[in-house]
């Protein structure tokens, strides 16, 4: 396995992840500059979010015949590009622009490197591959965000968007360089791939991740009042534990890649999103003590970052040569996933009046996830799938 290659991979999803991520922390530095609402500045994290679920798939079936190498240099140029309107913008429509073509080449990027890894790397090394791109994105939680306000306030937040444009053109050097020539999809044509949609064993697998992605924006949107109401945690003291919880991601997936290359990504998926519901589940029992429902929170983090390369890993191997295909489609499905745990984490804050209970709405909505990838795993292994080679 080349090592360096996955390296600069990886740093390509943190650059991505950062560029999706920072927006949040200096949204109303933003806003004062432009002298808008906070609530319009917000827009600029729907937009990306929409480009990058809506856009991705599209243009993943676009540019499948295309060498993945030309794809992923191009993405990181894109992805420059989209950087460079926004520390050129000068108005809000300009810096909208500029993250629809961030979410765009973001969501290109990400798709691509993953569905990459299985032609790059041997099949017992697939997990812990996978598990360094989920690395990167790790990361940019733990690092990025931090380094983007550091930036905004040393410099401005303009000087986010340069350092993003710099680092994103010398990473798309670096893989110029140093992937090797895979070619796309023109070998199975693409309607043969979108057969592949109808397998239950991926149908399932992708509806393990959308209400997984529901399970983590129930939480995590509402972490910062649940740490603030229940444990009366003050607004450094969450800053100190986001930090810490973005760390505990990083070594979740690095636990996770390992563990999906020596107990394989199937029985990984189910362990990681039962490890979810447990600790999800405990959490409000344990609201009298904060030692307790820390504890619980962090293991579930870890839980969070270990199925992520355990589900992409999985989805690669299940998929064969339509990967691009089911990770572009999945890209979207996350997204609505997350979208529908704010909804819904929103209607039982307003119903009870407290966030104390939306761990419980996160446990059985993970539950449900685990119903679907214990249901996929006995598929495939009813189909002969779950031995199948990576294509």
């Amino acid at each position: 396995m080349n090592r360096t290659l996955i390296i600069m991979l990886a740093l390509g999803g943190f650059l991505a992840g950062s560029a999706e991520l920072v927006v949040s922390g200096i949204l109303q530095v933003i806003a004062a500059d432009l002298n808008l609402s906070v609530a319009l500045a917000g827009q600029l994290v729907t937009a990306y979010s929409i480009a990058f679920a809506v856009g991705t798939p599209l243009i993943i079936a676009f540019t499948r015949k295309r060498a993945r190498k030309d794809v992923l240099v191009g993405s990181l140029i894109l992805f420059a590009l989209g950087s460079a309107v926004a520390f050129f913008s000068t108005g809000f429509e300009v810096l909208i622009f500029s993250r629809i073509v961030l979410g765009i080449g973001a969501g290109l990027y990400s798709v691509v490197a993953l569905s990459s890894i299985a032609k790059l790397v041997p099949p017992g090394k697939i997990g812990s591959a996978v598990g360094m791109i989920a690395l990167g994105f790790s990361l940019a939680m733990a690092l990025g965000v931090p380094i983007g306000v550091a930036v905004a306030e040393w410099w401005s937040w303009r000087g986010i968007f340069a350092l993003l444009a710099v680092l994103s053109l010398l990473v798309a050097v670096a893989l110029a360089k140093l992937m090797p020539n895979i070619a796309g999809g023109s070998s199975v044509p693409f309607v043969q791939q979108a057969r592949v949609l109808r397998n239950p064993v991926i149908l399932a697998g992708i509806g393990a991740a959308l209400f997984n992605s529901m399970s983590h924006s129930v939480i995590l949107t509402y972490l910062a009042p649940y740490l603030q109401t229940i444990y009366e945690v003050g607004t450094g003291g969450v800053g100190v534990i986001m930090l810490a919880l973005g760390l505990i991601g990083i070594f979740g997936s690095r636990l996770g890649g390992s563990g999906v290359d020596r107990f394989g990504a199937g029985r990984m998926l189910v362990f990681s999103l039962a490890a979810g519901v447990i600790t999800l589940a405990l959490t409000p029992l344990l609201s009298a003590t904060l030692a307790g429902g820390l504890a619980m929170i962090i293991l579930w983090m870890g839980s969070v970052f270990m199925s992520a390369p355990a589900l992409n890993a999985y989805l690669i191997r299940q998929s064969g040569d339509a990967a691009d295909l089911v990770l572009g489609l999945n890209t979207p499905i996350i997204h609505l996933g997350l979208a529908l745990g704010a909804a819904s984490g929103g209607v039982l804050s307003e119903a009870s009046e407290t966030v104390l209970y939306h761990p419980w709405l996160g446990s059985v909505t993970v539950a449900v996830g685990v119903a679907a990838a214990v249901w996929s795993n006995s598929a495939a292994r009813r189909r002969g799938q779950a031995a199948k080679p990576v294509a």
